[in-house]
């Protein structure tokens, strides 16, 4: 009788002990939640406004171009640099700048890699820079924006487009620092920079461009 009271006293202990964790996990579990996404937010306006520095290990800028019609050619460069002056309340007076170290530039063919380094293309040693600087709000809606732009291109300076998508903002739980989000597209002609090696040849003219990028607020 002692034997079974004392069981059955222990399985009640269990299952009170068993509650008590489940609910302390549960409690955890939303408490680190809400650290791992702080104050991130959707809506532009809510975004803190000031200046912000690009996050190169969280930056990707790819082009690609039409290969004979066959298919595309896909490249990337691989180092960047950039800075925002952001307002979320009156975004046709932020502004940015990117400055591409076109000698970085990484495709899947070393040896053909540094053909497009060379003096027939990008010629990276003479013009060791592209750079592109937005001029003005041209499109607004919502989180999506169309900004005018200058590119400055092997000493060539043309207007360009930047398509601009917004994603989100808060503070970063891993560096503390206000974090702003943006993938953006744009195209241009590249006999209009010099770059017309092989046009009429059926390599493309027009280069398009990817950018995925997070901006950290400047300490």
């Amino acid at each position: 009788m002692n034997y079974l009271l004392n069981t059955k006293s222990f399985r009640l202990f269990f299952n009170h002990y068993r509650f008590s964790l489940l609910l302390v996990c549960s409690v955890f579990l939303v408490s680190c939640d809400r650290l791992l996404t702080p104050d991130f937010e959707t809506e532009i306006t809510e975004v803190k406004a000031g200046q912000y520095i690009i996050d190169p290990d969280h930056a990707s800028l790819v082009w690609k171009i039409n290969h004979l019609g066959f298919s595309t050619f896909i490249g990337r460069f691989n180092e960047m640099d950039a800075s925002l002056d952001f307002n979320p309340e009156n975004i046709e007076t932020s502004s940015l700048e990117v400055v591409i170290n076109t000698a970085s530039l990484d495709i899947n063919n070393p040896e053909f890699a540094e053909e497009l380094r060379g003096s027939n293309w990008f010629d990276s040693e003479t013009f060791p820079q592209a750079v592109y600087r937005t001029t003005s709000l041209l499109e607004s809606n919502e989180n999506t924006f169309v900004f005018g732009g200058e590119l400055t291109l092997l000493g060539t300076t043309a207007p360009v487009n930047l398509d601009v998508v917004f994603h989100g903002g808060g503070r970063n739980f891993l560096t503390r620092k206000n974090t702003i989000g943006f993938s953006a597209t744009a195209s241009f002609i590249r006999s209009e920079f010099g770059l017309s090696r092989f046009t009429s040849f059926g390599v493309g003219d027009e280069i398009e461009l990817e950018i995925h990028i997070e901006f950290q607020e400047s300490s």
